[in-house]
């Protein structure tokens, strides 16, 4: 018996790319899946009936799958896609943040009105979700949640500073939500993919991609696997994982000791001690770094 059999997993973006593969094989696992897809183009505009089709291959297969068709950067829709998961299944426990947008220009030409745009599905509607489901698992001591971020904004990518701000964000949320959830068994993790989709379908500098046939090799299915480890039993929490053609590594911010110059610090002492300040040699993981920290200022 799969460790998802019984468990409600609702997942956004699920109509096609990297949804539809994470769907696909939570149902295969046994799990009830909620599918949510506004069904829109890449820029975010108009509507469909993607998440109609997921449903509909699941339930042929034998799983069990309900449709919503909310957009995630409404407050009212974000919370129907968990009240249509308690409606039809009688809970929450595994949430996928993977809905998003794409409104890619450089910053000098990008208007205010498409930096907000980008910023509300991504980083407002991963929020949304999240706040609405969390009271739910937080009262049933049990919850996994992964929140969709990407290279573009741990390591940048040209031209897309709203999405890569956005995306670097979610690393932020998913810090905080780490620590206020641990006592009550919530694992939240980030997945930086990189797979064939719609959403990279036509990027500049790169061959256009058939995404309904897409090179085996840069197939969303090949991502999946690390969002299967993020919501199992033995998930990590507070974890980056790049996942990408197969290949699965972790990402995770360093921080050195530094130096202390003390209050009578000075322009002129700061470069004195600028080597110190910025050698990065002996870094550490940053989290680990802050809890010796921690113990080390509670034993004095």
């Amino acid at each position: 018996m799969s460790e998802f059999e019984g468990k409600v997993v609702a997942i956004t973006g699920a109509g096609g790319g990297l949804g539809k593969a994470h769907a696909l094989e939570f149902a295969r696992r046994g799990a009830s899946v909620v599918v949510n897809d506004l069904g829109g183009a890449v820029d975010g505009a108009g509507a469909g009936d993607a998440a109609d089709l997921v449903v509909a291959e699941i339930v042929a297969a034998g799983g069990r799958a309900i449709a919503n068709k909310a957009s995630v950067s409404d407050r009212a829709g974000a919370m129907s896609i968990i009240t249509d998961a308690v409606d039809a299944f009688g809970t929450i426990d595994i949430l996928v943040n993977n809905a998003g947008i794409l409104r890619d220009k450089s910053f000098k030409n990008m208007t205010l009105d498409e930096w907000d745009l980008v910023m509300n599905v991504h980083m407002n509607g991963t929020a949304y979700v999240t706040h609405a489901a969390w009271p739910i698992m937080y009262e049933k001591n049990y919850g996994r949640i992964v929140f969709t971020s990407s290279g573009s904004g741990i390591w940048g990518n040209f031209g897309q500073s709203n999405y890569g701000a956005a995306k670097m964000g979610m690393l932020g949320l998913m810090n905080v939500l780490a620590m206020e959830g641990l006592s009550h068994n919530i694992k939240i993790n980030c997945l930086a993919p990189g797979a064939a989709t719609r959403m990279t379908a036509n990027l500049p500098g790169r061959d256009p991609i058939d995404v309904d046939n897409p090179p085996p090799e840069r197939s969303p299915a090949l991502v999946t696997p690390a969002v299967i480890y993020m919501c199992s039993e033995d998930a990590p929490t507070g974890k980056v994982i790049q996942a990408a053609s197969g290949n699965f590594s972790t990402a995770a911010m360093y921080a050195n000791d530094g130096a202390r110059l003390g209050t009578d610090v000075s322009y002129e002492t700061f470069l004195e001690n600028l080597d110190a300040i910025t050698d990065m040699s002996a870094a550490e993981d940053g989290v680990a770094r802050r809890r010796r920290m921690r113990a080390a200022q509670q034993k004095t």
